[in-house]
């Protein structure tokens, strides 16, 4: 076996096989160890092209990538490196969450540091926040106490010494301000190498180092002997191709950069840290990915649970509208009278069960080219990443040009996937334009934009104070809209005796008629989204055919008669939405959507009705704005 600073070694060396040799384990404990596999990854770059969007067409999508690599080993959370993006934000690919940080938007596009979270693990972390483009922390709540997990982007040797001593006294920082009893993990490209000297740095360094130490290193070990922090790629005997993850352009020697470093005490949780070479997405460093026994554990969110979206592009089929009717008729047969709340509850829980049943539930696919392509993109990524293990395992003239030539292979299908995927993209738009179907038309459009990019920022507080807690966040917002919608107006009582006195209109105390309740069921507009209850428009639009129009005519009655309706109606889900101006952080620069209850606002829509006909009465005759026929233009 060739040393590991000689450059090469075996390609059987180089396989990233699954299963790596541990202790003997004990017969008698039959329960298996819940296992997290953490990983550092410097991908080099996240922006395609020379534009910080990521879903810009200049290769493939590179997020997308890293999402079926991370996936193809099993990852659980990575932290990425060289991300060169702007600001923050995170994008929600297909398995994994991607969040990153990086520089002001003005400032040159460089360094840059993320994190890759498995999308099964998202209800027990808390999301990064209040980074740096060098290091960002995220928080994993576990069954043993909460774990600390960093993302470093250490200056290279030849950066600055400011900018080395920066960087450190900020890692310092960090790190001292994370409880002793926490467990702590730095995952990292750390451009240092921190040798072979065990004896010199017993707590540091195990006996399975590689290389001479640099001067990076012997700060990072600085750092470690004082906060009682060891590198765990040194504490495993693995081969020697999976002890390094960069070889040096011109030398063309590997070493040991991208490290995982914890707690001496946490340091038996650690099964192995090895390298993964295999793991491809046009960067020069190698996956480094450690095997710890974590046990993740959900964290509890006073948010509510949201009831699933029913399929309602189904509902065109005309052959299910009979199997939804005797789905309904059937589920309503014993409904309850007692109270409108009850029965409200009953009738509501029935449309969503045999809407469920029957429709399905909505999936949230907004595919893009690289996954739409991916059949034809799947076999060039997968020769790109052969020619990648041979160049690794074999570094010469002829591995290296067939390298390029798979690279380039996988960019010229890239492009031809794109190419197709918009063309049939925009034909399908024209053609919905042509043809009047406005809601196929801006289903397309919605596919034009991809996943969708979200931006973090923290709120601040009406004094100006950010606040970085999710319960303080969620009471800002209490506060902001309260002030916004729970004004009193005052009317003068001038203004209330200059009304004229009028006769009273009895007919309007009367019970309303079920041809007022169709007719605002054929008012409601289709395709807009569903309040708490998860019915949508155009189930009860539907519905109306069936015996679901009965039990809610009689629901209305009953409410009429008690004099209230069930609160469930009234309750409203706020959705903010950025205005594109201003500052993220402020509540002001935000627009509240309220999406209410669908049968809420039919029920309202009959009492509006009867209002405007005694407005029509109290309205003076100059007053034409927000009146039917009465336009001001």
């Amino acid at each position: 076996m060739p040393p590991a600073s000689s450059g090469a070694w075996s390609l059987e060396d180089c396989l990233d096989k699954r299963t790596e040799t541990t202790a003997p384990s004990n017969k008698q404990n039959t329960k298996k160890t819940p296992v997290l596999r953490l990983a550092s990854w410097n991908v080099r770059t996240m922006c395609p092209g020379i534009t910080d969007n990521l879903l810009e067409v200049d290769d493939t999508r590179k997020t997308a990538i890293i999402d079926r690599e991370l996936k193809r080993l099993n990852i659980d959370i990575a932290a990425l490196q060289e991300t060169r993006l702007s600001s923050d934000g995170s994008i929600r690919e297909e398995d994994y969450t991607i969040f990153w940080q990086g520089r002001e938007p003005q400032e040159r596009r460089q360094h840059g540091v993320g994190f890759a979270v498995r999308n099964s693990l998202l209800s027990s972390i808390e999301p990064p926040s209040r980074g740096t483009e060098r290091i960002l922390s995220l928080r994993l709540q576990t069954a043993s106490g909460p774990v600390n997990i960093l993302s470093c982007y250490a200056p290279t040797l030849c950066s600055s010494v400011e900018t080395k001593d920066q960087f450190y006294e900020h890692l310092d920082s960090v790190i001292a301000n994370i409880p002793a009893n926490e467990n702590l993990f730095l995952l990292g490209d750390f451009n240092a190498r921190v040798g072979t000297d065990h004896d010199s740095w017993p707590k540091c360094i195990g006996h399975f180092g590689i290389g001479k130490l640099n001067e990076n290193g012997q700060r990072l070990l600085e750092v470690c002997s004082y906060h009682d922090l060891c590198i765990t790629n040194t504490f495993f005997s693995t081969k020697p191709c999976h002890k390094v993850s960069w070889r040096h352009p011109r030398s063309h020697h590997w070493h040991q950069l991208d490290l995982v470093i914890t707690r001496t005490s946490s340091l038996n949780s650690v099964q192995v840290t090895r390298s993964y070479h295999s793991a491809d997405c046009d960067t020069d460093h190698s996956l480094i990915a450690s095997r710890v026994r974590l046990q993740p554990r959900r964290i509890h969110r006073s948010k509510q649970k949201g009831r699933p979206r029913i399929n309602t592009a189904k509902i065109s089929n005309p052959d299910l509208h009979d199997l939804f009717a005797d789905s309904i008729e059937q589920a309503l047969q014993d409904c309850p009278s007692t109270s409108a709340e009850e029965r409200w509850n009953h009738i509501r829980d029935a449309i969503h069960h045999s809407a469920m049943e029957i429709y399905g539930k909505r999936e949230k696919q907004n595919p893009d080219w690289f996954v739409a392509g991916i059949a034809e993109l799947e076999p060039v990524i997968e020769a790109k990443r052969a020619a990648l293990t041979n160049y690794k395992s074999d570094p010469s003239v002829k591995t290296l040009t067939a390298l390029r030539t798979a690279r380039m292979d996988a960019k010229r299908v890239a492009r031809r996937c794109a190419n197709d995927y918009w063309l049939s993209l925009c034909q399908s738009i024209q053609l919905a334009a042509d043809n009047g179907n406005t809601q196929g038309m801006y289903a397309g459009i919605k596919k034009v934009f991809g996943p969708t990019i979200k931006k973090t920022l923290q709120l601040k507080a009406s004094t100006g104070e950010v606040i970085t807690d999710k319960e303080l966040q969620m009471e800002r917002w209490i506060e902001h809209y309260q002030e916004l919608y729970s004004r009193e107006i005052e009317v003068n009582e001038a203004t209330i005796e200059s009304i004229e006195s009028l006769p009273v209109m009895e007919d309007l105390d009367s019970e309303p008629s079920i041809e007022e309740l169709k007719k605002a069921v054929n008012s409601l507009s289709s395709g807009k989204a569903p309040g708490k209850d998860g019915i949508p428009s155009d189930i009860i639009k539907v519905g109306k055919d069936t015996g679901l129009l009965r039990h809610l005519y009689e629901l209305l009655c009953q409410c009429w008669k008690e004099g209230t309706i069930p609160h469930d109606m009234r309750d409203a889900n706020i959705i903010t939405l950025y205005k594109n101006k201003g500052d993220r952080s402020e509540c002001n620069n935000y627009r509240g959507i309220s999406l209410l209850s669908t049968v809420g606002k039919t029920f309202a829509r009959v009492i509006l009705s009867r209002l405007q006909t005694l407005a029509a009465r109290v309205y003076p005759e100059s007053q034409c704005g927000f009146r039917a026929g009465r336009s001001t233009i």
